[in-house]
């Protein structure tokens, strides 16, 4: 996929799925504060290929490392042109695991994972469940271990959120997550801003 092909700014519209998804329903108690304090730090790559990737990640994942937390404290890398089919993506995300063992980051910083198709294992494409972690592009989230260790202090039972965000999204529904989105930039964007089930499911 080109530049042009883009049907606006991948930032502006994954901002706006992080303010009104992740923050606005709470999916991630811990989201708000970095956001409010502008300690997010989001790249748009233009790789194509799992290497350039792969190049860019090294990159932010040193950047992160040398930049103080009080000015980026989590990095979300947005790939709009690679990685697309999911199953591919979860691949990436083993390799990308060996890359923080190789700069020796292990300890210290983390990738975790978005997806615009993201599937928990077990469940349907459509389950409602799948949209805690569906973003509008496929996405390499960079954090601290560090500010991982503080959330985990501060919710020593992780499955508490992940039963409270099921029944969140159960109560909103496919209908609701679309409302969220519901004054997308233009018609064309509604696809990329609102991450639903393929054709025909859902």
């Amino acid at each position: 996929m080109s530049d042009a092909a883009l049907p606006a700014d991948p930032v502006a519209i994954t901002r706006r799925w992080l303010e009104r998804a992740v923050i606005g329903l709470n999916l991630c108690p811990f989201a708000k504060a970095v956001v409010v304090k502008d300690q997010v730090r989001f790249v748009v790559s233009a790789a194509t290929t799992e290497e350039a990737l792969l190049e860019d990640l090294a990159a932010e994942l040193v950047r992160l490392r040398d930049t103080p937390a009080e000015l980026t404290d989590t990095t979300l890398l947005i790939h709009p042109h690679v990685l697309g089919d999911f199953l591919d993506y979860n691949d990436f995300l083993g390799i990308a695991e060996g890359l923080v063992a190789e700069l020796d980051l292990e300890g210290v910083l983390q990738v975790a994972s978005f997806h615009p198709h993201y599937r928990f294992d077990g469940t349907a494409d459509d389950d409602i469940a799948n949209y805690t972690n569906r973003s509008p592009f496929p996405t390499l989230h960079l954090l601290r271990e560090d500010s991982v260790s503080r959330a985990v202090d501060a919710y020593p039972d992780p499955d508490v959120i992940v039963e409270r965000n099921v029944r969140t999204l159960d109560r909103l529904g496919h209908a609701g997550w679309r409302e969220l989105f519901a004054d997308a930039i233009s018609a064309s964007d509604a696809a990329v801003v609102t991450p639903l089930p393929h054709a025909g499911e859902g």
